[in-house]
């Protein structure tokens, strides 16, 4: 009687001129398949419904002696069944075939491709994918992209701007115009359904800038809300830098009250220096820290900087309008405001006190303006003296105008426009 196949028989055995197989004397049907390339597998060989068939198990020596006999007895089992273990493999695989290709066209899964392939490449890649996940992910997520038409890019962009985010909504619009036309160059749809979309009304330029009451009320707010919404806002109040650049503010960037904002860090691309006054210093002091690798202030995860900002702005706004109206004892309706907003009214106090333009755009590291051209070339000076200046005089506005003592606008002294 033949002895049984061990492992040391099929590593011994060689390969021919011709494919070979060897049977396995242990058990009827087994073989093991040599190519001529060296390749060995193991394959059982059957019949059903008077057919002879044959069963490819796996590959050697990923499936090792034990394991190709115990597949084939598991084979040779659903045979006494009645089953074709051959036709179950193949139903198994095109169904592990179907599924693949269900979910490689789902919208979520391509976004992730996006944001891998392309936006990780590009500057306001996070702010993009940010935006997509949270109009587009949520609506279509589970959705085939060939399902996906025109009429259902119209009716996504209209219900965001029925929420009154008329702004986003065409900023998706240019998101997801992006978004198919890399699907459509890697050849995944043949046209966009984002193509010939009108943007959902025409933007005007902001000028929305909170009033006196608005930036006492939104202070308060602030104070009641505690972290992370309260100490986020007075810093985007207080400083009038970018959003990003706050939430991704870290005690790595800030040496001497002073926040070092790198290259990587800023909107523009240029390096940039924010003297921080004692009320933001007492403010970021108050942030009790998330343990995090790269010292975030600003995070409630400690791997990512803080987000949600439509939310977060949406539960100040509400505080605001709640002690609006406790104060004047009937309903206040407060107009909308963004987070934008807020270094928009930075500016414009700077501006109240006085504040040479010059100095007010360095402070908000504008390079338009009168900070454009040669000038923005040959002009070397940082001015950080002035900058500081600057920031602590809207400092003491901002605190006169929470403690309601803002009658009388002191200018910062040889201030000239």
């Amino acid at each position: 009687m033949a002895k049984a196949m061990t492992t040391k028989a099929v590593e011994a055995f060689k390969p021919g001129p011709k494919r070979r197989e060897i049977p396995d004397p242990a058990l009827s049907g087994l073989y093991l398949v040599i190519q001529p390339s060296g390749v060995k597998s193991w394959a059982l060989r059957y019949r059903y419904s008077g057919k002879p068939r044959k069963l490819t198990l796996g590959k050697w020596p990923i499936m090792g002696v034990a394991d190709a006999r115990a597949a084939a007895s598991e084979a040779i089992e659903a045979l006494e069944l009645g089953n074709d273990p051959g036709a179950a493999k193949r139903k198994a695989k095109a169904a592990r075939i179907e599924a693949h290709l269900s979910e490689r066209d789902k919208i979520k899964t391509l976004l992730e491709q996006y944001a891998k392939r392309h936006l990780s490449t590009l500057k306001s890649g996070a702010t993009v994918k940010r935006e997509l996940d949270r109009h587009v992910r949520t609506v279509w997520g589970d959705r085939d992209i060939h399902d996906i038409a025109r009429r259902d890019v119209i009716d996504l962009l209209d219900g965001i701007a029925d929420s009154g985010r008329v702004v986003s909504a065409n900023r998706v619009r240019s998101y997801l115009g992006t978004f198919f036309g890399w699907c459509v160059d890697r050849d995944i749809i043949a046209m966009s359904p984002a193509q010939g979309v009108k943007p959902v009304v025409k933007e005007k330029s902001r000028d929305r800038v909170l009033s006196d009451d608005e930036i006492r009320w939104f202070w308060r707010a602030c104070d009641d809300l505690g972290f992370p919404w309260g100490p986020f806002g007075k810093t985007l109040l207080l400083t009038g830098q970018r959003l990003g650049e706050v939430a991704g503010i870290s005690d790595a960037e800030i040496e001497g009250g002073v926040w070092y904002l790198s290259t990587e860090r800023t909107k523009n691309g240029r390096s940039h220096t924010v003297p921080l006054s004692e009320a933001v210093r007492a403010v970021l002091a108050g942030v009790e820290r998330v343990e995090s690798r790269p010292r975030l202030i600003y995070t409630t995860t400690g791997a990512s900087p803080l987000s949600g900002f439509h939310k977060g702005r949406n539960h100040i706004a509400e505080r605001m309008a709640e002690i609006a109206s406790e104060e004047a004892g009937e309903p206040v309706e407060i107009p909308h405001w963004t987070f934008h907003d807020l270094r928009r009214t930075a500016a414009t106090g700077m501006a109240r006190l006085g504040i040479p333009v010059r100095v007010t755009e360095a402070v908000l590291n504008h390079v338009s303006g009168t900070g454009g051209g040669i000038v923005a070339v040959y002009q070397r000076h940082d001015y950080a003296d002035e900058k500081r200046a600057a920031l602590d005089a809207w400092a003491r506005l901002v605190a006169d105008l929470v403690e309601g003592r803002s009658d009388n606008v002191v200018q910062i002294e040889g201030a000239k426009r």
